[in-house]
């Protein structure tokens, strides 16, 4: 059986199709457990009438408040052998359950099996969100999601399948870390959970101005910086090496100022003959040629320039350092 795990609040104009999109799946075995996050529309009322139609789906209460909580509502009364989750205003392709399990059963334990996603709006999909799809696609095609995961979340929030007993390895919703998707990313990939290729697009994804993820400040870029420095220093930073920083933009100062609130010495690069050598919260930025004088260090990238990207890697690759080893892109 797989368990779908669905919070949902006001999202009445979407969910007929979220459910109907469950119910036309190929893969029959499932129950789904929607939780009411304190809808004030007639969402409670709709995953209701489903409920009396067809005992596969439970709706709950959330026994707190916010989304995490009610993920937690979800798996305590759940009772599938698989684990996936869905969002209440997007839409599954008819054969993504089938396609999942299938890999899970071929791949076993200690497996992800993460499918393509497709973004959708009634006004059309920004640029940006065409660019991140097609990013995420591209790693989801070959598997090799955590090559990326310190840039942006590499695992898409509502298209992900796992073995309960992983799951409950990985900790399951019990941190109460935000954002909590991204964090779920994190401890997939601190526990070594395999990502299985996967060339299949199984998931529609809506975009709207309401959605959560665009109106909640949990969703804010400041939270996806506090959660990748979280984890840089716990599962990939190295005491023993020197620390590099590049860049002083809006997030090379976030991360230069939590470090030193934390009291961890590192070295700060530039290449804007404006800033070099000057300081900023008492750390003198350098010019970035003074990495090679430093003993096998590990970088922290926060330059959002793709051209620039390019160049620091040929950079640091003729330097014999690797990427997720030496050095890592935080945008």
């Amino acid at each position: 059986m797989v368990s779908i795990l669905i919070p949902f609040k006001d999202t009445a104009s979407y969910l007929h199709e979220c459910l109907d999109s469950i119910v036309d799946q190929s893969y029959t075995d499932w129950e789904v457990i929607a939780v009411n996050d304190g809808s004030l529309d007639d969402s409670g009322q709709i995953v209701e009438r489903y409920a009396t139609q067809d005992p596969r789906f439970k709706v709950l209460n959330n026994t707190g408040s916010g989304i995490i909580p009610a993920l937690r509502t979800a798996y305590q009364n759940c009772r599938g052998d698989f684990i996936t989750r869905m969002d209440s205003d997007d839409i599954m392709k008819p054969d993504r359950l089938l396609v999942m399990v299938k890999a899970l059963q071929k791949s076993g334990r200690k497996y992800i099996s993460i499918g393509q996603v497709k973004y959708f709006s009634e006004r059309g999909i920004s640029n940006g969100y065409e660019r991140y799809e097609a990013w995420l696609n591209g790693l989801t095609a070959t598997g090799t999601n955590y090559s990326e995961i310190y840039k942006e979340c590499v695992v898409p929030s509502p298209c992900w399948m796992v073995y309960r007993e992983d799951f409950e390895q990985c900790g399951a919703f019990k941190p109460d870390r935000y954002p909590e998707d991204y964090d779920l990313t994190f401890r997939f990939y601190q526990f070594g959970l395999k990502p299985i290729p996967c060339e299949a697009i199984l998931h529609l994804w809506r975009d709207y101005d309401t959605r959560t993820s665009r109106t909640h400040e949990h969703y804010a870029q400041n939270y996806f910086l506090d959660i990748k420095i979280h984890y840089f220093l716990a599962l990939d930073y190295k005491k023993n090496r020197p620390l590099v920083v590049w860049g002083a933009g809006f997030k090379g100062k976030k991360i230069a100022k939590t470090l030193i609130a934390k009291e961890i010495p590192f070295t700060w690069l530039c290449d804007n003959p404006n800033k070099i050598n000057k300081k900023i919260y008492g750390q003198q930025l350098d010019h970035f040629s003074t990495m090679e004088q430093l003993q096998h260090p590990q970088s922290i990238i926060t330059v959002a320039n793709e051209a620039a990207q390019a160049e620091i890697t040929i950079y640091l690759k003729g330097l014999g350092q690797r990427a997720m080893s030496d050095y890592f892109f935080f945008c």
